[in-house]
């Protein structure tokens, strides 16, 4: 990996995985037989997944790894492993007996990357730098050891512009701090001992296009992992291991610009329309022919707010500051202890149980920025008794002061789950098989009721409390993994597998949440003078029941293939593979099997008979948490692989046809891919028109059916060494969306996944890409030191392909 243009994020070592899609995402990961949801990416055993949402957290980086591994399929029950996708683990270095150190400095400049592609107003030169150091060596020899790093990358911007004019400049910086003990008391007993602690902060960030620089966002994140573990090995054919995590990411996102109040719904506070951008994110407002009464009254916020356009001043816009202020922290604790031993002569056995506890929560804040979105109706819409609506802000409730029923506490959301695993690998002649299973219980808990038996829904409002939404008990989750290896030649040999996941991340604890009622958006209605007229809740989502004896998502997988070593030092191996997920769960319309278009293969009755009787208790959504009906995903993949190493020079090449299709697309549920969308609580299933019988079977969006990867590289006599990456992949399918096909059956105007047809019916084009690497080392003091300059070109081609397509047939006519 040293050798090869790979970047200096964990994320970046993805694109080396045969079959792995190339995506260009920062936030959502790549599809590889699930969604980008579905892998699990962890750091010395730890997960680091975002917690309740499954995406990869924070900004890891790749400068502390040693060694690294990926599973795509074929687990054994062993490191409970439950992953619709890949598992991508990593080692990192610790110190030796030997003291070693480095110092690196790479740097990009805004002139060495191309112009991009974009049809954005807002344009940018960005400058980036990284700076790595680190050491590692004895404290007490042959029995202690320290590996210490320091990790800082920047991101700068400047010259920046948008319709408004100039823009700040954005600044990101991140100081990140690792340490790591090694500590071996006996030969019997190792203990490793390791702390995390990275810092980011972002100002002038999120300015968009159309925006005044006062509205930018800053924004803040905090990652620290510690890890205790260890392994004593009891006999000379047992050993036992345990590990401790604590993992905590905070991150916050704010205004660069604050307003010092708070909004009131009393009335007690008026809206200062002489100073709309002091006040909120103030929407400037466009004239609408034939409104001549509206047009007149918005023209002074035109003139006053409005941005230039040919030396006139025109509307839709935003000045002011950003509207929300939000702190989302995330917290996981881990527990988990294995046992192995071996067995046997002839005929072994390599037998391991383990026990693994883990908690995943999350608290989260948002509040508004002084009165948060401002816009103005200009008398256009009416209260309910009549008055007339010419200003309106939307604030969200846990930032109002003067409100009946007292402040909103922080949402407090936890997932639970305990996993037992049993496996055993025997060993006779030139078989291998395998024979293991992994039990999983699952306990989530949500914030806002409390037990009452003698209530028909079986609770009570409690707005600090905390209260168990869902169990899936051990017999629920039960996951077989069976596998046999037949080496029929030293060269060479057979294999197959088939393995079941009942997948863990799960967004539900928070997305279905009776503390949801309890933060939603307020609609401020100001007569013309800014005078508070009238303050209720909009509808918004809110807590919501789970429909009861549901079965988990499962994953089931097949694996098939033959490994050989070839001659003149390559290797080769073909696998063909088969996964299909089902029982996904997501929040629906208690009706929708009563929906005009339902087809006649699905149950025709509510969801939960009582619905009704349980909200005039305790209120809550009209909408429930359900396995969907004949939900599915399958993935089909055919694989070559093949590898050639050298003395000098080091070969891998890999080609997959692989084909991934169904009717329940996690990654297609927005309008914008690349971002971390509840996992059971998405667009999907969310009213007429997204139901899975509406178009959705098809072709889904992480599809690509051909992929080839390409890579290596050769070492010169001088010290010197070129490493290349290439790839190719088909594009991505995408389909038109457009509600108006579903016109008898909704008046909603969105077109959001409202498919006007089967799902994936269209492709974007094919992506090419080749990545270079040049790599000079001068060595000196007999070896001792060594300088190294290192160069690397990603995208030689500057092939910019699109993958992010507009969708909306309406908007795209």
């Amino acid at each position: 990996i040293e050798a090869l243009p790979v970047g200096q994020d964990y994320r970046d070592l993805q694109k080396l995985i045969p079959g792995v899609q190339y995506a260009e995402y920062s936030v959502r990961g790549p599809s590889a037989g699930g969604s980008g949801q579905d892998n699990v990416y962890l750091f010395d055993g730890v997960n680091v997944n975002l917690p309740l949402f499954g995406t990869l957290s924070a900004e890891p980086s790749s400068h502390d790894i040693d060694q690294v591994s990926i599973i795509k399929g074929g687990a054994k029950a062993i490191d409970f492993n439950r992953s619709a996708g890949f598992t991508i683990n990593s080692v990192s270095k610790s110190g030796t007996d030997d003291f070693r150190g480095s110092v690196r400095y790479q740097v990009q400049t805004a002139g060495m990357t191309s112009d991009q592609k974009s049809e954005s107003a807002s344009q940018f030169e960005e400058d980036l730098d990284w700076t790595t150091v680190n050491l590692g060596g004895p404290i007490v020899h042959d029995k202690l050891f320290f590996y210490l790093s320091y990790y800082r990358p920047t991101v700068g911007r400047d010259n920046r512009s948008n319709v408004y004019g100039d823009v700040p400049d954005y600044d990101s910086t991140r100081d990140e701090y690792f340490g790591r003990l090694t500590f071996q008391p006996t030969p019997a007993l190792l203990l490793h001992g390791s702390y995390r602690d990275s810092d980011r902060t972002a100002k002038n960030a999120s300015i968009g296009g159309f925006e005044a620089a006062t509205a930018s966002v800053g924004d803040e994140a905090t990652l620290k992992i510690a890890i205790l573990e260890g392994t004593w090995t009891i006999t000379g054919n047992s050993f036992l291991s345990f590990k401790y995590s604590d993992f905590e990411n905070k991150t916050f996102s704010g205004p660069d610009t604050l307003f010092g109040f708070s909004p009131a719904g009393d009335g007690s506070l008026p809206l200062d329309i002489a100073a709309l951008d002091q006040q909120g994110y103030f929407e400037v407002p466009t004239p609408i022919s034939g409104q001549d009464a509206y047009n007149q009254f918005i023209a002074p916020y035109i003139q006053q707010y409005g941005y230039l356009d040919n030396g006139v001043r025109v509307g839709g816009g935003a000045v002011g500051g950003a509207p929300e202020i939000g702190r989302q922290n995330f917290y996981r604790e881990s527990y988990q202890a294995g046992y192995d031993w071996l067995l046997g002569d002839d005929f072994t056995h390599e037998i391991h149980v383990g026990y693994q506890y883990f908690k995943d929560e999350e608290d989260l804040d948002r509040r508004s920025n002084g009165w948060g979105t401002i816009s103005v109706p200009g008398g256009r819409v009416t209260t309910a008794d009549g008055q007339p609506i010419y200003f309106l802000a939307e604030v969200l409730q846990t930032g109002v002061v003067n409100l009946p029923g007292g402040s909103v506490p922080v949402i407090h959301s936890e997932f639970e789950s305990q996993n037992i695993e049993i496996n055993d690998t025997m060993r006779w002649n030139d078989w291998t098989f395998n024979v293991g299973l992994l039990l999983s219980k699952d306990e989530l808990f949500g914030q806002g009721l409390r037990p009452n038996s003698s209530n028909v829904s079986g609770y009570e409002l409690c707005i600090d409390c905390k209260y168990k939404q869902y169990t899936v008990d051990f017999n629920d989750q039960i996951q077989p993994r069976l596998g046999v290896i037949w080496s029929y030649a030293p060269e060479g040999t057979v294999y197959a597998n088939w393995a079941r996941y009942n997948p863990a991340a799960s967004s539900l604890p928070r997305a279905a949440s009776w503390a949801r009622n309890n933060a939603q958006i307020l609609e401020a209605a100001f007569d013309q003078n800014g005078n508070l007229i009238d303050i209720e809740a909009r509808a918004s989502s809110s807590g919501k029941f789970f429909v009861p004896n549901m079965d988990p998502r499962t994953t089931d997988e097949y694996l098939i293939g033959t490994s050989r070593e070839l001659a003149g030092n390559w290797s080769a191996r073909l696998t063909g593979r088969y996964r299909r997920s089902y029982n996904f769960w997501e929040d629906t319309n208690n009706n929708a099997r009563q929906f005009g278009n339902a087809p006649d293969y699905v149950d025709h009755e509510l969801y939960i008979p009582e619905l009704n009787d349980y909200r005039a208790e305790v209120g809550g959504s009209s909408y429930v948490i359900a396995e969907l009906d004949f939900s599915f995903t399958k993935y089909y993949e055919a694989a070559l692989e093949a590898e050639w190493r050298g003395r000098n020079a080091f070969f891998r090449g890999s080609y997959v046809w692989s084909h991934y299709y169904g009717n329940f697309d996690q990654d297609n549920t927005s309008t914008t891919f690349d971002f971390a969308t509840f996992i059971g609580s998405s667009n999907i299933a969310d009213g007429p028109g997204r139901q899975l019988w509406d178009l959705k079977y098809g072709n889904l969006n992480g599809d690509r059916r051909h992929q080839i990867k390409l890579y290596g590289y050769y070492s010169f006599r001088w010290d010197g060494s070129v490493g290349a990456f290439a790839i190719y992949q088909s594009g991505q399918p995408w389909e038109a969306w457009n509600v108006e096909v579903y016109r008898p059956y909704t008046s909603s105007t969105s077109d959001t996944i409202r498919f006007a047809e089967s799902a994936g019916s269209r492709t974007s084009p094919d992506h090419y890409q080749l990545d270079l690497n040049y790599t000079q080392n001068f060595k000196f003091g007999g070896d001792r030191f060594n300088v190294q300059l290192r160069g690397d070109v990603f995208n030689v081609f500057d092939k910019q392909t699109g993958y992010h397509p507009q969708q909306r047939e309406r908007l795209a006519s």
